[in-house]
């Protein structure tokens, strides 16, 4: 397996929705590799969509790029065809917030789990 070209995080609702899934951390670095070639729905805003899971799946991605991609909302595709525009306002200010990051915030984030490191390329 590759390594990854970025920090690649998942937030600890999503690490817990993708433990139920049984999507182990390596299919999701994979994903972001794929994500930082472009594989992805662009949805703005710095906010991706990626299939996980043989195409049953969907991840929200969030980046700030060139640094790290932090994996935030997992839905099976039978359940949910899209987010709406609600939604895809709130997670593009979610990633708006994930921009302002500093190192330190992102070490208390990692600290208090509530994003977990998945790899750090």
């Amino acid at each position: 397996m590759q390594a990854c070209a970025q920090r690649i995080f998942k937030t600890a609702w999503f690490a817990k929705a993708a433990r139920s899934a049984d999507i182990i951390d390596a299919d999701i670095c994979k994903a972001a590799r794929q994500l930082a070639d472009g594989l992805g729905d662009d949805l703005g805003g710095n906010v991706w969509k990626k299939r996980l899971d043989k195409n049953t799946k969907r991840g929200i991605v969030v980046n700030k790029v060139g640094e790290f991609w932090i994996f935030v909302f997992l839905f099976a595709k039978n359940d949910i065809e899209n987010i709406d525009d609600k939604q895809l306002k709130k997670l593009k200010k979610l990633a708006a917030d994930y921009q302002k990051l500093t190192k330190a915030a992102l070490d208390r984030a990692l600290e208090s789990k509530d994003l977990v490191e998945i790899c750090n390329g």
